[in-house]
């Protein structure tokens, strides 16, 4: 009965090891396709205390694929947030970047708390966008005023672009939208 199971898992994996030689590619053919597809992900995650105070910040730059995510880890006393950014580039275009975030927040008296978040954030190269993973905070409504606030604003840039210094926009001239 043992050998039975093993036989068509064999047999898969032996389908599978014959068509990927077929497909083989020399590191030379591989990587200048890859630099063309390559993006860089400009990542700053700030939080933002409750008298509007930052109190701590990070910034980074991750040069990934399409398809493949970043992650970013933020790890706090009472919380642990974990995002995955993954962008996906079109003809057209049109460039998607999918945010994924799981938050784990110790809430007293009450237990851990756990939740989760998946957008589609349409996004231009070069364009800023904000990303709360507790939910968005409108100061002008007043609504969770004095609430602490974790921030990440993202930006995408081509990898090839990167390489070149880029100058930066006069001020009120940057293109943001939030995303929460």
């Amino acid at each position: 009965m043992m050998r039975n199971r093993l036989f068509p898992a064999v047999s898969v994996f032996l389908v599978f090891a014959a068509g990927a030689k077929a497909q083989e590619f020399s590191l030379e053919e591989l990587l200048p396709g890859l630099k063309e597809r390559a993006v860089v992900l400009n990542i700053v995650a700030r939080v933002v205390e409750k008298n509007q105070e930052e109190v701590w910040n990070s910034a980074n730059s991750k040069v990934t694929i399409p398809g493949r995510p970043v992650g970013l880890k933020l790890v706090g006393a009472n919380i642990v947030v974990a995002v995955q950014f993954t962008p996906y580039l079109r003809e057209d275009g049109h460039n998607m970047l999918v945010a994924q975030g799981q938050i784990w927040i110790d809430v007293p008296n009450e237990g851990i708390r756990y939740q989760t978040t998946l957008q589609t954030i349409p996004l231009a190269f070069g364009e800023l966008i904000y990303f709360f993973p507790l939910g968005s905070v409108s100061l002008e409504k007043g609504e969770k005023s004095g609430e602490a606030r974790i921030e990440i604003q993202i930006q995408m840039h081509p990898y090839a672009a990167a390489a070149v210094p880029e100058e930066p926009a006069p001020a009120g001239e940057e293109k943001t939208k939030p995303a929460s």
